[in-house]
Order: structure tokens, then sequence, then C-alpha cells
């Protein structure tokens, strides 16, 4: 039994996750014939697992996920063009300490935005903070009329976490206002922070995206030099049950021009490449 005094001392130090265990590690000790320094880690751990599960809770909550999914929930066996050690090998959160981007491309429903989820979620757990935010709340969050002093606290909150993940890259054509807000949000974390992007829009189409040619080029030039480019084909998972759906031939298109990790690490450079090719696009 707890005397009274010291779980009040240690709710005072707000060790709560000790005085949880407290009662069964007692017992265990007296069991185990347990000595002074054995007791007191086994307790400490109790206290230190408390803690950093309510810190991926609330990094969790804070991270904005639109969907509550883990790796583990991931059928890879519907889609064998994705490589289940890839991504987990992002899962462990190595690419973030070397700060490397990510870009998922590849048609609607083959599984950009589940992955890059479930992704952001574990590396929480490996102690990194992150940010979720479609495309849509990228738009919404840098709206013109929103006084300037929100606007930097905004993008404060982009540059921050140490994964920000934007997802739907593609979905909408940005206004110019957020696109130069993105474009900043690349530039200010490039060899800095890691970022994510999902789209389902081949790299050409991005200066159309974002209504600004130059502004593209210098978003995919910074964003593909250390980026990893995983291409992802094939049919909806959404669409599975119903395998004679109007829908499935449009999943294709776009599909032939998403480039390989070769190709996309020659877009960046030279340069001057891309900004022709963007250009001629824009026109």
């Amino acid at each position: 039994m707890i005397r009274p005094s010291l779980a009040q001392a240690l709710r005072e130090l707000h060790l709560s996750g000790l005085l949880s265990a407290l009662e069964v590690r007692l017992a265990e000790a007296a069991g185990n014939r347990l000595d002074h320094g054995e007791f007191l880690e086994l307790v400490l751990r109790d206290e230190i697992a408390v803690r950093i599960s309510r810190q991926v809770q609330r990094r969790t909550r804070a991270a904005m996920f639109r969907e509550s999914k883990s790796l583990d929930e991931f059928d890879f066996a519907f889609n064998t063009t994705i490589a289940r050690r890839q991504i987990y090998d992002l899962s462990t959160g190595q690419f973030i300490r070397q700060k490397a981007d990510v870009l998922f491309l590849g048609p609607p429903g083959v599984g950009k935005s589940f992955l890059a989820q479930a992704i952001g979620r574990q590396v929480i757990r490996c102690g990194f903070l992150v940010l979720y935010r479609s495309i849509f709340d990228l738009a919404r969050d840098f709206l013109e009329e929103q006084p300037p002093e929100r606007q930097d606290k905004t993008l404060g909150r982009y540059l921050k976490p140490d994964l920000l993940i934007i997802d739907d890259m593609g979905m909408k054509q940005l206004p110019r206002r957020s696109g130069e807000y993105l474009l900043e949000i690349i530039l200010r974390r490039h060899e800095n922070r890691s970022t994510m992007m999902t789209s389902n829009r081949p790299l050409e189409d991005w200066a159309k995206l974002m209504g600004d040619a130059p502004a593209a080029t210098a978003v995919l030039d910074r964003f593909l030099q250390h980026a990893q480019i995983i291409s992802i084909t094939g049919r909806s998972y959404r669409l599975q049950k119903h395998p004679a759906s109007p829908l499935r031939p449009q999943e294709a298109q776009g599909v032939a021009d998403l480039p390989t990790q070769d190709q996309a690490s020659r877009h960046t450079p030279p340069e001057q490449k891309s900004q022709d090719t963007l250009s001629e696009t824009a026109s």
C-alpha cells in the first residue's frame, strides 16, 4: 500500500507515470528481492514510458492528420509496384535526419495519402515533429486578406516541423498568393527540414498548378535535389470492389508521364532545362 504522503509528493513532482505503477513495482521488488538501484530504475522507466506515450499523443494531434491509419493496415499485396522495404525504411525517419525530401507520384486512389500519413504517424514515434496539410489547407491558410502578422505566424507553422507533408498537389490550382508562399516554404525548408509531397500530376504540370513557371522551376529545383521519387501505378484501392467501374480507364491518365527516379533526378540539373520545360508548359 502506497503511503498517502508519498503519493502526494509524486503528484507534486508530476510523476504520475511512476505513481500509477508504483504499487506493482513495490510488490515486484519484494518478490524478486530487487536492490534499491534496480527498483529505482524500474519506476523511472515507467515514468519515462508514460511521458513518451503522452508526447506521441500530443504530437499526433498537433500533426492534424486527415486519417488515422498505420502502415500495418496498408495492403501492399494489392499493388505490387510499391516497394514495402522502401516505405518501411522511410518510416524509420532516417531521411529526416538527412534533411532529405520525398515525393509520391501516381494517379488517384493508389495509396499516396495513406502512405504519407502512415509514415508521418510512425516518425512521430521516432521523436520528430510532423505537420500534415493538404493543398486545400495550404490555399486556405494563406488567404490574401489575412493581416501580415497572421500570415507570418502561419508561415512559421509550416517551417517548424521536422517533416512537413503537403498532400494532393495537383488537385487544386493555387491562387498566386498561395503559390508564392509554397515557394517560400520550400526555399526556407531546403536542406534545413524535410518535406514530403504527394501529387497525381506529372512534374511538367506544376507550372500551370502554381500559375508561375519561374516559381515552379525554383520549387522543383530545390525540392528534387535531395528527394526520393516514388512513382506508383495501378488500380485505385477505392474501386477494387468495382472492377467494372467506368472510372478505371481514367486512373491511368498521366501515369505514363510520371517520371522514374532516374528521370526525376535529371529534371533539375541543369536548371535551364527545367526552366525551358516549364515555360513551354505554361505557354
